[in-house]
């Protein structure tokens, strides 16, 4: 007896040996990426664990943030009690708070390091993840309840600038292109991986008895392998319960395979687990509080908003200036770290870069979010003329399933970013992005023009195809300048300032899930979707003179060709 509890102990001890180990070793107090010998010998190894580590958590990330553009859609094929404008306030909900989070998280890196703040921010996708699939089960969940996951789900979103801006930490400025448009791209991924699993697990009871019991459609619903009928059992809840499945391998791997950088140029003053844990969450809850008031006052009253009408573009500008000031007030240790990184309000190509990135991961973020609901809204309906009105509620027997194609475009969105990178390293980051948003400028209004012909159609879907493949060039060309811009970045600032511009002008970008899904919900509201899509064109439109002007000029204070 005496030699089992001597036994036991020991084993305790060994585990509790291993994992402060684990603690003390995965803080690097030297790291000279641009040190070419310290590079090879030990570096790049190190580099590389943490990118593979970070890639599958932030695709997870994106997963979890962007689920409610495939949720929306069996909401509607299931007859939940609301309609399509209100389902993409669900969209909307989650991207404006996963864009403001990433304002915070653009600062985690250098107060919290980045072991830390991704094991925290990874672990807390498992409330919404875990929430959505317990919401789900019940059709009559009062909207509120939806609203509430979809706003905790921006956590996922805002992953991407403390991602981001932790790897650009590890990698030399050389090989910083490719290394975050890795990063992204693959992470980017989350959109298609959820839009190719999602419809796929809630075809089954993956979870037997305790995913709880199958609803039934009344609108015919589709995979990426075809169709389904109406009348057809289908597991809603998977959405969220799906998740659950990576989350917690990854939030161990994440502990014990990643590290933080303890250095003066990256984390200074690291602290322990447990501080830097209550930093990350007091940080965090100013987003989420700025964010809860900002889409109070933007919302109609019949999906619990005010109702007073102020315009968004207005509040996302006080929503920001409110979450940066806020975090300015913090105490201590955190307002000196702050006031350092927060420099680069100084610089006027923050701006700039943060105008360019809204074009390129703006748009990719806002497409993936609004994409699959407006083929359903724009090709799942009949629009006929009835006594001189035009109608949009006539399901359309021919229409395509949206969760059959949604997947493809931002698929091909996160596949060529890393590509876009790696063009940029070789050719400069400018001057791909000035091909893109030229794209981007033809290809929107093109679109614009195949979706005013469709919403006046009885038969939309013979549009649908001319539609759909615009759409792939516009997410293509947002995919490629994803990686041009951040070679922009990594070009225009140095070391210290180029992580927390990274993040920052992630976050600006980020607003565009929250702007696009509402732009087309009110447009579409409106019977005029092709609005939405003119006005973009005049946006990518500015943003040619823009990066002209300062970047691809030869008398430009940073030419990069």
């Amino acid at each position: 007896m005496v030699r089992v509890t001597f036994t036991l102990h020991s084993e305790i001890e060994l585990i509790l040996l291993i994992v402060l180990r684990g603690i003390v070793m995965a803080d690097l107090k030297k790291w000279e990426p641009e040190n070419t010998s310290f590079w090879e010998k030990e570096g790049k190894a190190i580099a590389n664990r943490n990118l593979w580590i970070s890639i599958p958590s932030l695709l997870c990330g994106f997963a979890v943030w962007m689920q409610w553009s495939i949720i929306t859609v069996q909401m509607l094929n299931l007859g939940f009690p609301y309609q399509a404008s209100d389902l993409f306030s669900l969209t909307a909900i989650a991207g404006l708070t996963g864009a403001t989070l990433r304002i915070p998280s653009s600062f985690l890196i250098r107060l919290c390091g980045g072991r830390y703040t991704l094991f925290l921010t990874t672990s807390l996708l498992i409330l919404p993840a875990l929430g959505t699939g317990l919401a789900l089960q019940d059709p009559s969940t009062p909207l509120w309840v939806f609203q509430l996951m979809a706003l905790l789900s921006g956590i996922g979103g805002g992953n991407f600038a403390a991602s981001m801006s932790n790897i650009s930490f590890f990698f030399p400025r050389k090989q910083q292109g490719l290394a975050l448009g890795l990063n992204a791209g693959l992470g980017n991924f989350g959109v298609t991986t959820m839009q190719i699993l999602v419809p796929l697990f809630m075809t089954f009871a993956a979870f037997g008895s305790l995913g709880g019991d199958p609803l039934v459609l009344k609108a015919a619903s589709g995979t990426l392998i075809g169709s389904i009928p109406a009348g057809t059992e289908t597991w809603i809840q998977n959405a969220g319960f799906l998740w659950l499945l990576l989350l917690v391998p990854l939030a161990v791997a994440i502990w014990f395979g990643m590290n933080n950088i303890n250095t003066d140029d990256v984390t200074p003053k690291l602290t322990g687990p447990l501080r830097s844990f209550s930093i990350i969450i007091a940080m965090m809850l100013i987003g989420f509080v700025t964010s809860a008031i900002g889409l109070w006052l933007i919302l109609p009253a019949k999906v619990n908003g005010s109702g007073f009408g102020i315009p968004k573009e207005l509040v996302l500008v006080l929503v920001l200036f409110a979450t940066v000031m806020l975090l300015k007030m913090l105490p201590g240790a955190i307002r000196t770290s702050l006031d350092r990184q927060y420099k680069i309000f100084n610089n006027k190509h923050t701006w700039v870069m943060s105008v360019l990135y809204v074009m390129t991961f703006g748009s990719f973020i806002g497409f993936s979010a609004a994409f699959p609901l407006s083929i359903q809204v724009i090709f799942g309906y009949s629009h006929i003329s009835v006594d001189g009105v035009m109608t949009h509620t006539t399901v359309n027997p021919g229409g395509p399933s949206a969760l059959t194609y949604a997947w493809i475009a931002p698929f091909i969105g996160a596949l060529i970013r890393p590509v876009g990178g790696w063009i940029s390293d070789k050719f400069g980051g400018a001057l791909v992005t000035q091909v893109c948003a030229i794209a981007l400028v033809v290809l929107s209004l093109a679109a614009a023009y195949y979706m005013r012909l469709a919403y006046q159609s009885a038969h939309p879907e013979q549009y649908f195809v001319p539609f759909f493949l615009l759409f792939l060039g516009m997410f293509a060309a947002s995919g490629l300048g994803n990686g041009s811009t951040f070679r922009t970045i990594a070009a225009v600032f140095p070391k210290e300032q180029a992580g927390p511009v990274l993040g920052w002008t992630s976050a600006v970008a980020g607003y565009g899930a929250f702007y696009i899904p509402q732009v087309f919900g009110e447009q579409i509201k409106a019977a005029t979707p092709e609005y939405a899509m003119v006005g973009f064109a005049v946006f990518y439109g500015v943003c040619v003179l823009l990066n002209w002007w300062f970047y691809l000029r030869k008398q430009g204070e940073f030419y990069n060709p």
